[in-house]
C-alpha cells in the first residue's frame, strides 16, 4: 500500500510538472509538441543533412597518426617536454612508421587572451610562443596539433573557442598548426526557442527604414502561424518557429545591391528566455543569437544585423533548426570546421604559401551520436568518453566503436580515443590486443605514453611497447587506402572475429579472445565470400595466410590459432602465389585472345572492304557502258538526221530544176 501511495504521488507530481511545462511553452508562443523532441530524443539529430556537403578538406584521407600530451602529462606540459617528445618521435623510428602529429592537449594556453582578444601561449611554460615551437618541430619533418573546446572554457577552465571560432581558427592556422582537437567542456547548447517576430525592416546604414514587412507579408510553412496581439504596434506576431516547427519567409525587391541594416522586431513574453534563429538569405545561412536570459520589462525588442542583399528579388527565411541537443552539437561543430577551412584558405592567399588543411578532430564524447553527422562537420569524431589505461575501459570503448563500421570512410573516421599502449598495468597481450583492435577499426593511432623512454643517446632502445606500436604490418592495415573499418562477423561474450577488407582485395582477420584463459579458433576462409561488405572472392586454390604478429606465412583454406588470455591472432589473407600465377596466365591468355579477335576483325573489315571496292568498280563500269551506249545511239540518230536532211535537200533541188524545165 505504501509503495502504491508513493508511486501515485510521484505520478501526480510528474503530471503537474508536465502540465505547467506545457502551458509555459504555450503561453510563450512556442510549439509544446515540438519541444518534446528535446526531452524524448535528445541525442538524435533531426536536421536534414542530406544536402550538406561532406567535410572535404583533403586531409586525414587515412587515419591520423601521432602523439598527444594528455594521457601521460595532462596539465603539466611545457615547451621543452613537447620538443623532447618530437625529437624522440624522430629518433625512435616512430616517424618513419607514419607517426606524424605532435599534439598539444589542454593547458598550452594562458588564462589571458592578448590585447587584441587572441588566444596566446602560457606565458611561462611556453616562453617562446607556439609559432616558434611549431617551426622547430616542422624542421624535424613532423606536424603540430593544438587543442581548444566547443565551450566558454576548456576542460581545465582556460579560454576556449565557443563564439570566437573564426578568430581562433585564424590564430591556429597562422601559427602553422595542422590539427585541432575540439573538446566539449563548458558547452552552452543553442536554444531551441525562437523569437516571436512582429516585423522585419530594411534600411541603409545611417538612414531610416525604407521597407517594413509584417506577419501579413510572410509566407508561413510547417506549424508556423500568425497570432493576433494588440499589445504590439503591428497587431500580430509569428509563432511556432521553435524546435524546427515551422518557417517564415519574406520576399521583396531592391533597386540596388549592397549592405543593408536588417532589423528584426519581436515580442517578448517571459523573463529569462534565450532565443536563436537562422536566416537563409538568398541561399546563404547566417546564425542569429539573441540576448541570453533576456529581460521582459517591455513587450517588444529588436535585433539588428548588417546583411548583403542583391538587386532585384530577395528572399529571407527565418527558422530555428534546433530541436534536440544533437542538432545544437552539429551546428556548433560545423561552425568551427567551416572556420578552419576558411582560415587555411585565407592564410594561404595572404602568405603566398601552399594551403595546409587542418585535420578537425571532434571530441564530443559520443554524447549526441556524432557518427550520424560527423562526416559533414569534421575528419574524425570521438565515439565515447575518455579512455583509461585499464582493460575494462579498452573493452568498453571497443564494444561501442566496433558497431559503427559503416560510418567510416577516407577523411571521416570513428575515433575510439588515444592509445594507452604502455600505460597503466596492461599486460603484454592486452597491449597487443589494444593496438590490433584499433588498427582493425581504422582508428586514429595517437600515442598517449611517454615516448622519450624509447630513446637513449639518440637511438631507439629495446622495448616490447615500442615493438608493438611500430608493427608495420598492422599499421598498414590501419592505413589501408580503401578506408573501410573492420566488421565484426562473429560475436559472443567470450570471443569475436573481425574482418577488414583491403584495397588490393586482401582481407585482414582478427581473432579476439575476451576470456581469462586461452581460446582456440578454427575458421574457413571461403565463408568470407558470403558477406557483401567484405567483397571477397573465393578461389579454387589455397590462400596465403600471414600472421601479422609472428610474421609466419602458411598456405591453406583454414585458419587454426590459439589466442592467449585477452589476446589476439591477426592474419592477412591473400591469394596464393600459385593462384596469382594462374590468374596472371589467365589474364595473359585473355589479352592474347583479345588481340587475335582484333586482328580477325581487321581482316574481316579488309575483306569486306575489298568486296565493297569490287562492287563499286563493277557499278562504275556498268555506268560507263551505259554512257557509251547512249552516246553511240545519239551519234546514230545524228547521222540519220543528216542523211534525211541531205535527201530532202536533193529532192528539193530536183523539184526546182523540174519547174524550170517546164517554164522553158
Amino acid at each position: 500500500m505504501t509503495f502504491l501511495t508513493v508511486f501515485l504521488a510521484i505520478l501526480a507530481i510528474a503530471l503537474i510538472w508536465f502540465i505547467c511545462w506545457f502551458m509555459s511553452i504555450k503561453i510563450n508562443g512556442q510549439c509544446p509538441i515540438c519541444a518534446l523532441k528535446q526531452i524524448l530524443i535528445p541525442s538524435k539529430i533531426t536536421i536534414d543533412t542530406t544536402n550538406d556537403e561532406k567535410y572535404d578538406n583533403n586531409a586525414a584521407l587515412t587515419p591520423p597518426m601521432g602523439w598527444s600530451s594528455w594521457n601521460t602529462f595532462r596539465q603539466t606540459i611545457n615547451e621543452n617536454l613537447i620538443y623532447e617528445t618530437a625529437k624522440a618521435m624522430k629518433d625512435s623510428g616512430l616517424a618513419d612508421c607514419g607517426y606524424t602529429y605532435i599534439n598539444l592537449d589542454d593547458c598550452w594556453q594562458s588564462s589571458l587572451r592578448d590585447a587584441n582578444g587572441l588566444l596566446q601561449n602560457d606565458l611561462t611554460t611556453f616562453p617562446h610562443g607556439i609559432p616558434h615551437l611549431v617551426k622547430k618541430i616542422n624542421a624535424l619533418g613532423l606536424k603540430v596539433g593544438i587543442y581548444s573546446s566547443n565551450g566558454t572554457y576548456t576542460c581545465e577552465d582556460l579560454p576556449a573557442s565557443l563564439g570566437t571560432e573564426l578568430i581562433d581558427a585564424k590564430t591556429f592556422v597562422s601559427w602553422g598548426c595542422e590539427l585541432l582537437k575540439y573538446d566539449f567542456c563548458h558547452n552552452i547548447r543553442l536554444s531551441s526557442n525562437a523569437p516571436l517576430i512582429t516585423s522585419v525592416a530594411f534600411a541603409r546604414k545611417g538612414e531610416t527604414d525604407f521597407l517594413k514587412l509584417t506577419a501579413d507579408d510572410a509566407q508561413l510553412s510547417g506549424m508556423a502561424k500568425k497570432v493576433k496581439f494588440d499589445k504590439v504596434p503591428e497587431g500580430s506576431y509569428i509563432s511556432n518557429l521553435n524546435h524546427a516547427a515551422g518557417k517564415a519567409s519574406f520576399e521583396f525587391t531592391l533597386t540596388e545591391s549592397g549592405k543593408y541594416v536588417l532589423t528584426i522586431n519581436y515580442h517578448k513574453t517571459l523573463k529569462g528566455q534565450t532565443c536563436y534563429l537562422q536566416a537563409d538569405i538568398n541561399g546563404k545561412i547566417i546564425e542569429i543569437e539573441f540576448p541570453k536570459d533576456a529581460n521582459a520589462f517591455s513587450a517588444t525588442s529588436r535585433l539588428q544585423l548588417i546583411v548583403e542583399l542583391k538587386q532585384g528579388q530577395n528572399t529571407i527565411t527565418f527558422f530555428n533548426p534546433v530541436a534536440t541537443n544533437a542538432d545544437s552539437s552539429y551546428i556548433q561543430y560545423r561552425r568551427m570546421g567551416n572556420a578552419l577551412k576558411q582560415a587555411s584558405k585565407e592564410w594561404a592567399e595572404f602568405s603566398k604559401q601552399p594551403e595546409k588543411p587542418v585535420v578537425f578532430s571532434i571530441c564530443e564524447w559520443g554524447v549526441s551520436s556524432p557518427y550520424m553527422w560527423g562526416e559533414k562537420a569534421g575528419n574524425l569524431w570521438r565515439t565515447t568518453q575518455d579512455i583509461l589505461p585499464n582493460w575494462f575501459s579498452i573493452l568498453y570503448i571497443y564494444n561501442k566503436t566496433v558497431k559503427l563500421y559503416k560510418h567510416a570512410s577516407p577523411g571521416a573516421w570513428n575515433d575510439p580515443d588515444m592509445l594507452e599502449v604502455g600505460n597503466g598495468k596492461l599486460t603484454l597481450e592486452e597491449n597487443k590486443s589494444h593496438f590490433s583492435l584499433w588498427c582493425m577499426m581504422a582508428a586514429p593511432l595517437i600515442l598517449g605514453n611517454d615516448i622519450r623512454k624509447f630513446v637513449e643517446n639518440g637511438k631507439p632502445v629495446e622495448s616490447e611497447v615500442l615493438d608493438i606500436v611500430k608493427n608495420k604490418e598492422l599499421i598498414a592495415i590501419d592505413q589501408d587506402a580503401l578506408g573501410k573499418q573492420a566488421k565484426r562477423i562473429k560475436h559472443s561474450p567470450f570471443a569475436d572475429i573481425l574482418a577488414k577488407p583491403l584495397e588490393n582485395g586482401d582481407i585482414a582477420l582478427c581473432f579476439f579472445n575476451k576470456k581469462l584463459s586461452n581460446a582456440k579458433f578454427t575458421f574457413e576462409i571461403d565463408t568470407l565470400a558470403n558477406d557483401e561488405y567484405l567483397n571477397f572472392n573465393n578461389q579454387n586454390g589455397n590462400y596465403t595466410i600471414k600472421d601479422l604478429w609472428s610474421g609466419e606465412v602458411q598456405s591453406g583454406k583454414t585458419i587454426n590459432c590459439v589466442a592467449k588470455k585477452h589476446g589476439v591472432c591477426v592474419f592477412r589473407i591473400s591469394p596464393s602465389a600459385e593462384q596469382n600465377e594462374t590468374e596472371e596466365i589467365k589474364a595473359e591468355e585473355e589479352k592474347i585472345e583479345t588481340e587475335i579477335e582484333k586482328e580477325i576483325e581487321k581482316d574481316e573489315l579488309f575483306e569486306n572492304g575489298s568486296a565493297a571496292a569490287e562492287n563499286l568498280i563493277s557499278e562504275i563500269k556498268s555506268e560507263d557502258d551505259a554512257i557509251n551506249l547512249a552516246a553511240k545511239e545519239d551519234e546514230n540518230e545524228t547521222d540519220e538526221k543528216i542523211a534525211e536532211e541531205s535527201k530532202e535537200n536533193e529532192e528539193s533541188k530536183e523539184n526546182e530544176e523540174s519547174e524550170e524545165n517546164k517554164e522553158n
